[in-house]
């Protein structure tokens, strides 16, 4: 099932569960994706944002509320802190599975090796290959020393 079927298949769960927590940030998601979608036709892009793109919006609104929450906890505001970490577990739901330290690794080794990356100049290719196939599963702010440090040896 595509990513956006499920949203809205849990926006018609959480309806019928009267969940109003889980349906009021299941409904930012879809505003988001929807806020998106309306910029790329604007650029010509008729058919929506690829699931690549909608997986990068929810990793960008994780990213945004773990800022909030850290800053909640900083001011002593538990209670909004809290509301944040909830909607945390939310869009992580429709996010695939983190990749493990080790499986990082590897991934930044076949992309090297798939690009024939052998300097530092060919980074962004390795980074472009891993964005590809590993976006939403990688932190690319953490793997892009770990690719730095893997091209300069």
């Amino acid at each position: 099932m595509e990513l956006r079927e499920r949203v809205n298949a849990a926006v018609k769960q959480a309806m019928r569960d009267k969940d109003s927590a889980r349906l009021s940030t299941l409904r930012l998601i879809n505003a988001a994706i929807k806020d998106r979608d309306i910029a790329a036709r604007a650029e010509g892009n008729e058919n929506g944002v690829p699931e690549a793109d909608v997986l990068a919006i929810l990793g960008r609104m994780v990213k945004q509320r773990r800022e909030s929450m850290r800053t909640y906890e900083e001011g002593g505001r538990l209670d909004l802190a809290e509301r944040e970490e909830t909607e945390i577990a939310v869009i992580e739901e429709f996010l695939p599975r983190p990749l493990s330290d080790a499986e990082v690794a590897q991934a930044v080794d076949d992309a090297v090796a798939e690009v024939g990356a052998d300097s530092i100049r060919d980074m962004g290719r390795v980074m472009g290959v891993l964005k590809g196939k590993y976006t939403g599963q990688i932190d690319f702010a953490a793997v892009g020393p770990l690719v730095k440090g893997r091209l300069s040896a």
